[in-house]
């Protein structure tokens, strides 16, 4: 294949940064408005979901202060016991109302929180639901030059970690930092209602925490988008030297493999332990406060109570606000750690979301019908990078039918052409009309559907081996399908699998690199486009195969236009045009044998490879 193929090939990394990824730090609120513009459709139920976390809190707020005057009922009958007057005259009417109350309150509050995590739970799945669609639809939508720079295992970690993150966040996080903030504000409030001397005792005593807590997240943002970036890094690598292992293999390149994984799987390590350290500070702190206020409320509490300020049901109650005041701090912290966290993984989201896109050609009306596969290039220029243009000023005109060979050395531009002629890139200047009709005037999807294409690598997919031949061909006929085979060869070979054309291709499969090239040319035939491209169709099948599939595809070429990419030239010889490439140029352009008798750069690259030939016999 051209050295300028530009489809997504294994690539085996090992060194430098994170394909695609930014180590700089986040725009928090930036991002958040944009994952809060996302769900606007759903913000109605969230804000309602919200309100009914607020609600149950509040029921569960008034509960301790309803516990002190329990305590205190039970106090005033306890005090002629102590005084030796007789038996205690418990109120059971009064304690039983108050009981009533509190199993009232608790259970609505417990019924209220099970309805808000029921909606936020069925529309958090939803946003992710949606998210992993446009970001399916996305990659749909994107040049191929984007795929050139970025890792799959990164596009992948996007899909599956990022995704998953921005779920769990707003299925926990949003509801929890609403349930903190209400209770930690309810408390403060009911503690300044009860007593505010105690009050400022319990929140004095927490200031502290609040002061460690906003050091520890001001630290520890930046660790937490370099955790999502290096796991990004992480899945590239891992996808890529999986796919490439072969090749790893070959080249004996595990060691510099497993150094680089190394490199970035320490990365992940430091960056990682270094987020966990500090969301783990988090509790160790705030038992620290807890405890203190504990110790605040007991001292200030008993001097009011002996004093006779204070009963003693009002102790019991700051007890149990005490708690309810701080564990909300620790709620707040984990909760706005995770924020950051979504934040990290939503920037990587809505980034892919923000790449440039394919042109959007919805408005282009003109399709090409009934092609009879006239091709013209006009000056086409492109390049790849702006700063390096491959092709310079190519200009070809070739008739309907037209068997057109492309070679060259490496690098020379053959598949270039191709890519081109498909609109896989776009041009820098020029055209390329097909039966007179710019290519760029009508629906990129209406342009390659014009076409057959049959690459160097097979590519097939978990199915039965009818469904990897049919692939997106409505109205295939069974027998249309056995024809075809037979033309290219695969028919015996099928015919001794035990359950035939419903045998399934899966990992399992142990399907030779040529059988697997020959199940892609049956589909190419099935297919039956005006037009047909074969960049090294038969570069990976055996002599004697090579001479079915020839003969199969010159009754499958017959009367279309064809474009062939081969690197071995005898298999070109039949052409009708022959263009021969070097860096980007046609220099030279006619049949086999006038090329020959040219006796320039063709004739060069032909005798060659007979030269190596007899020296490899």
């Amino acid at each position: 294949m051209s050295g300028q193929q530009r489809s997504r090939a294994p690539q085996v990394r090992m060194g430098g940064g994170p394909t695609g990824v930014t180590e700089k730090a986040k725009d928090f609120k930036g991002t958040w408005f944009k994952l809060i513009k996302y769900c606007k459709r759903y913000m109605f139920a969230i804000i309602v979901s919200l309100i009914i976390a607020a609600i149950g809190t509040v029921f569960t707020i008034i509960g301790p202060d309803q516990i002190g005057k329990m305590t205190n009922e039970i106090q005033a009958a306890l005090v002629p016991l102590a005084a030796g007057s007789g038996l205690p005259d418990v109120d059971i009417s009064a304690i039983t109302q108050i009981a009533t109350l509190l199993v009232i309150l608790y259970s609505c509050a417990a019924i209220l929180n099970f309805l808000q995590g029921y909606i936020m739970a069925v529309i958090t799945q939803k946003i992710g639901k949606n998210l992993r669609t446009d970001i399916s639809e996305k990659i749909n939508r994107l040049p191929l030059k984007y795929f050139d720079k970025v890792s799959y295992g990164d596009i992948l970690s996007r899909v599956t970690n990022d995704v998953d993150t921005i779920g769990q966040t707003m299925n926990q996080s949003i509801g929890t930092l609403v349930t903190a903030i209400t209770m930690f504000f309810g408390s403060a409030f009911m503690m300044f209602y009860n007593n505010w001397l105690m009050a400022l005792a319990a929140i004095g005593s927490s200031i502290i925490g609040f002061i460690l807590l906003s050091l520890i997240m001001r630290k520890s943002q930046k660790y937490f988008v370099r955790q999502q970036n290096d796991l990004g890094a992480v899945n590239g690598h891992v996808e890529e030297i999986y796919s490439g292992h072969n090749v790893v293999k070959v080249y004996n390149g595990g060691k510099e493999a497993g150094r680089y994984f190394d490199e970035v799987n320490n990365r992940l390590y430091d960056s990682g332990w270094k987020s966990q350290f500090m969301s783990g500070l988090m509790m160790p702190i705030m038992m620290f406060v807890g405890n203190l206020g504990y110790v605040a409320v007991c001292v200030v509490g008993a001097v009011l109570a002996m004093n006779g300020t204070i009963q003693f049901g009002v102790i019991a109650a700051f007890m149990i606000y005490i708690r309810l005041f701080t564990n909300p701090l620790s709620q707040l912290a984990q909760a706005f750690q995770n924020l950051q966290r979504t934040a990290a993984s939503g920037e990587r989201v809505f980034s892919f979301f923000d790449e440039e896109e394919m042109e959007d050609e919805s408005s282009k009306i003109e399709k090409l019908t009934d092609i009879k596969g006239e091709i013209e290039f006009r000056n086409v220029r492109f390049g790849y990078d702006p700063e390096k243009i491959i092709i310079h000023d190519f200009s070809s005109k070739f008739e309907p039918g037209t068997q057109v060979a492309i070679v060259g050395p490496t690098g020379a531009g053959k598949t270039t052409i191709v890519n081109l002629l498909m609109r896989f890139y776009e041009l820098d200047s020029g055209e390329i009309l097909i039966d007179g009709v710019s290519s760029n005037q009508v629906p990129r999807e209406n342009v390659q559907e014009q076409f057959g294409m049959v690459l160097q690598d097979a590519w097939l997919f978990e199915g039965t081996i009818k469904e990897n031949i049919v692939y997106c061909n409505d109205g295939v006929t069974d027998e249309q399908v056995f024809e075809t085979c037979k033309a290219v060869g695969l028919d015996h070979f099928i015919s001794t699998l035990t359950k035939g054309y419903d045998t399934v291709l899966d990992d399992k499969s142990t399907l030779s690199q040529g059988q697997r090239q020959l199940l892609t040319i049956a589909r190419a035939m099935i297919q039956n486009a005006p037009m047909m491209i074969l960049d090294e169709a038969t570069s990976s099948v055996d002599t004697r195969t090579e001479h079915l599939v020839q003969s199969a595809m010159s009754n499958l070429t017959k009367g279309r236009t064809s474009f062939v990419i081969a690197h071995r030239l005898s298999t070109i010889k039949n052409a009708d045009v022959i263009l021969v490439l070097n860096e980007g140029d046609i220099v030279e352009s006619g049949s086999h044998k006038e090329l020959l008798e040219l006796k320039g750069f063709y004739a060069e690259l032909y005798n060659s490879q007979f030269e190596q030939a007899g020296a490899l016999t």
